[in-house]
């Protein structure tokens, strides 16, 4: 009996992902070849048409049960079943993916032929059972081109890429035909290899043969050069060739998109359109893809009632791409909506929504579609398991985490590469170093998503050494660094202040080519900014091919840290000539330097800027502006912006509670602590530091015991330098200076500067002269060169009238080389900033400023008040120095 096959289907693999579990494989690998394998001539008698078609039927609609009976009743009837018929009923078993029932047809068959074994290849090939597939080759009496294609594409299916090259070779050592299936399979492996120069020659063999004129040949050339980036090759082998169908238009589509030319993709499936050809859930997929690349919703959604009014609306495959589309485009909403009327949800849909749900905030909503996975008996995949590992780093859900993690230890899917990869980034984020450490140590292969995920983890937790140590393996191991490696190494250098090993790094950077990158150069600068080399960073930002918003907040945040606000402030202004849109980074940035000069006209412009851009309700944006308006002394308009925030986080509260700690008002301080308590805010270190503060301010030592000790026993927060030195202040100024020193000496951590100062700044207001050698002894050691050490001993001798010891930390200050840190103040007047020094005389109203300022002198010896000068100076005129910046703040008035 003739026997008549298309070949189409096997070129239709070369354009679909094949990675799949066993169970989707199945399903995918028969649903799409085998319906077409067999068209024999109509059988002749009635009862060879009525089973073979009965199971040819069950076959199309996956209907095992059916099947099964009407196997049974030829059974009982006692009819002799034709080959062909037996190979339909192969063929519905294999469709059903019951192999077991299909062997057992096979092995009953007194005389197979080529047809029967060619399925049952397949059979294994698509269960992942290779062994078997080739034992079956190599078994058959009689193989045609067909059984040689099988057993290639079969090998290619299970990414066997060398042993599906390797049966090409030995089919042209054989001598048997090549057709146009078999240079469609062969190519695709080459491209599973990623050998460019393989493909050339399978390409040179296709010409030689005359294949090139053969549309599903050209078809697989198109895909072959797309997919190894020379898209302009593969554009010009397209408008060559004599015929094109929708595949040739698809591969060509899809490889535009793989190269990123979304654009160029679009165009072609407009101009597809055009010529009348039709569409396919590849062509779809594709242009969706294109829609999610360039964020192009209302594109996208024109695309979506296109496909619906293409009766593709209920199709999975499209509908999968659609909702992904509307995921990446930041619309969830729409993405669900389409979830949830898909008729038929698949494995993919699920793993679409999942993980455009862990990618926009609703991580929570992800792992409730991860479960309902779960218990749909789909099951899981590497994408799914990746999604939901996605969402356990978001929550930072480590328990979450770790049951997943469980779960794929089960489904063997944890020595997947992908899944591994996922696993470290999801430990990394919970702040599980140890554990993602020891996934990293026993994966067999890792790839270059494996060193970023662990470099990356430990670089998070604040393990800076041991980031650049797995660097340093990293480039032993011959792995090449990519700009996320090159991203979390900058940032340890820049936590660590190295810049010698920075300046390294920035040196591979360069000879790598990846200098002038947006994403790298952004996080030199940020390197060169944080170990204070601010010059190196402008010209490093300056250079940049382009500058992203992320470079430009780089290098303000660099100057803001190394307070230089003026010029942080500069730049703000060229980058919204540049045009670009500012993100919450910026204006928190920009309104910090604001505090820090305390401009409250630039920082009201910000302000509104903010309203405008609709950003006021961030909470980010919202504590920044709460500490602004303190800062500049505003605190009416601090606490207004407070109780407007729609969020308040706790970085919110701890800004209007260290607001009113500054300026002296603990009570409103102390109020804000209480609700926050109330209001069940997670309270941390910062927290306590000005809770501390406004206790100091208030005198309240009692309070501070109870604060300071609660710390530990109720919140779990050891105290650190900075609480100390609240306390030692809260002790000292209700003149328990032995106290204060007493907790110095039993504290867990060495004092540092700011606690020995403090004391010492206690002892003068008790003219305590023995503890405060004894400070600022302990002061000198840490720094030789502090000149505040000696100027505040300095002022203790004099307040008790020991002369002799004054002149003699004069003589050491001079020796040493040591000068006064001269007071410094400012004030903006007309969107310009005044700054003044002791002794100032650069003002263009210098004269003027001094005149009033006598006048205000004159004002003070009138009313019989006399300043309380210090008695350590650089100069004779000290006195008048000091009367000078005692009463700047009413020049500035003035001046105003």
């Amino acid at each position: 009996m003739a026997l008549t096959i298309s070949h189409l289907p096997f070129a239709r693999l070369i354009f679909f992902p094949i990675r799949a579990s066993t169970q989707h494989r199945y399903a995918q690998f028969y649903s799409t070849h085998l319906h077409s394998l067999y068209q024999y001539p109509k059988p002749i008698t009635p009862s060879r048409k009525t089973f073979s078609h009965i199971f040819q039927e069950c076959s199309d609609q996956r209907a095992l049960d059916p099947g099964k009976q009407t196997h049974a009743r030829m059974i009982a009837s006692g009819f002799e079943p034709t080959v062909f018929v037996t190979n339909c009923l192969i063929q519905l078993y294999i469709k059903c993916l019951n192999l077991e029932y299909a062997n057992k047809v096979f092995d009953g068959m007194p005389q197979p032929d080529t047809v029967s074994w060619n399925a049952m290849i397949f059979g294994y090939a698509g269960g992942g059972n290779m062994m078997m597939a080739r034992w079956m080759f190599d078994t058959m009496p009689e193989r045609d081109v067909i059984s040689w294609n099988s057993l290639i594409s079969g090998y290619l299916q299970n990414g066997s890429y060398c042993k599906s090259l390797d049966v090409f070779v030995q089919m042209g050592k054989e001598g048997v035909a090549l057709d146009r299936t078999t240079f469609a399979v062969v190519l695709k492996a080459c491209l599973g290899l990623e050998d460019y120069d393989l493909a050339i020659q399978v390409h040179g063999k296709v010409v030689r043969m005359g294949f090139d004129l053969d549309v599903v040949t050209g078809s697989a050339i198109v895909d072959m050069y797309a997919k190894c980036k020379k898209l302009k090759d593969s554009i010009h082998f397209f408008d060559e060739m004599t015929e094109k169908n929708w595949v040739s238009w698809s591969a060509l589509i899809a490889g535009c998109v793989q190269n990123d030319e979304y654009f160029s993709g679009l165009e072609l499936f407009k101009k597809m359109q055009k010529e009348g050809v039709g569409v396919s859930q590849s062509t779809y997929a594709s242009v969706f893809r294109s829609c999610a690349g360039l964020s192009a919703l209302r594109l996208g959604s024109q695309l979506h009632g296109h496909a619906f009014k293409r009766n593709f609306g209920s199709d999975i495959i499209v509908g999968t791409a659609t909702l992904d589309m509307y995921a990446k485009c930041d619309n969830l909403s729409d993405a669900k909506k389409l979830f949830k009327s898909l008729p038929n949800r698949n494995l993919q849909s699920h793993n679409a929504i999942i993980i455009g749900c862990a990618r926009g905030d609703q991580a929570f909503e992800a792992l409730q579609i991860f479960l309902h996975l779960l218990n749909s008996g789909l099951g899981f995949d590497e994408i799914s398991l990746s999604g939901a590992f996605s969402a356990c780093a978001m929550i930072k859900g480590h328990l979450e985490g770790v049951q997943v993690h469980g779960l794929a230890i089960k489904s063997s899917f944890c020595s997947n590469v992908c899944v591994a990869n996922a696993i470290m980034d999801m430990y990394g984020k919970c702040g599980a170093l140890v554990e993602a450490r020891r996934v990293f140590d026993e994966m067999e292969r890792s790839d270059v998503v494996s060193w970023n995920a662990i470099i990356a983890a430990c670089e998070q937790n604040r393990k800076e050494e041991e980031t650049l140590s797995l660097f340093v393996w990293m480039l032993r191991s011959s792995m090449e660094p990519d700009d996320f490696t090159y991203g979390s190494v900058l940032k340890a250098c820049a936590a660590q202040q190295a810049l010698n090993c920075g300046t390294e790094i920035h040196g591979r950077i360069t000879k790598s080519g990846m200098g002038l990158d947006s994403f790298v150069g952004s996080a030199l600068v940020d390197m060169y900014c944080k170990c204070a080399k601010v010059e190196e960073a402008e010209k490093l930002h300056d250079r940049m091919e382009k500058q992203t918003m992320v470079s430009w907040n780089a290098i303000i945040s660099g100057f803001s840290l190394q307070e230089q606000s003026e010029e942080a402030q500069k730049f703000f202004y060229w980058m919204l000539e540049m045009g670009v849109k500012p993100d919450n980074f910026t204006y928190a940035t920009i309104l910090d330097t604001c505090a820090n000069l305390a401009t409250v006209g630039l920082g009201k412009q910000i302000h509104a800027q903010i309203i405008k851009q609709e950003m006021h309700s961030d909470a980010f944006i919202s504590s920044t502006l709460v500490d602004m308006y303190s800062k500049c002394g505003n605190m009416l308009d601090s606490r207004l912006i407070f109780e407007k925030a729609p969020e308040r986080d706790f970085v919110t509260w701890n800004a209007m509670i260290c607001g009113y700690a500054q300026h002296g008002l603990g009570e409103e301080a102390l109020h804000i602590f209480d609700v926050m308590q109330l209001k069940n805010v997670k309270l941390n270190h910062a927290t306590f530091v000005s809770v501390l503060r406004a206790c100091a301010h208030m005198g309240l030592v009692d309070k501070g015991l109870q604060y300071f000790d609660s710390m530990r026993r109720h919140y779990g927060l050891d105290p650190q330098l900075e609480h100390y030195s609240c306390m030692v202040d809260i002790l000292g100024r209700s003149g328990k200076v032995n106290e204060a020193i007493k907790l110095i000496q039993e504290m867990p951590l060495e004092a540092d500067d700011v606690i020995w100062r403090t004391l010492l700044s206690i002892c003068k207001i008790h003219g305590d002269v023995e503890v405060a050698e004894k400070a600022a002894r302990s002061l000198l050691q840490l720094d030789p060169q502090d000149s505040s050490a000696y100027v505040l001993l300095s002022n203790i001798y004099a307040d008790a009238g020991m002369w002799d010891e004054v002149s003699k930390m004069r003589k050491m200050m001079r020796q040493g080389g040591l000068k006064k840190e001269p007071g410094c103040s400012w004030i903006e007047v007309k969107s310009e900033v005044h700054m003044f020094l002791i002794g100032d005389k650069a003002h263009p109203r210098c004269k003027e400023i001094y005149e009033r300022l006598n006048v205000l002198i004159d004002e003070m010896k009138w009313a019989d008040y006399v300043p309380d000068n210090d008695y350590m100076s650089d100069d004779d005129d000290r006195a008048y120095e000091q009367q000078v910046l005692f009463y700047q703040v009413k020049v500035r008035t003035n001046l105003a």
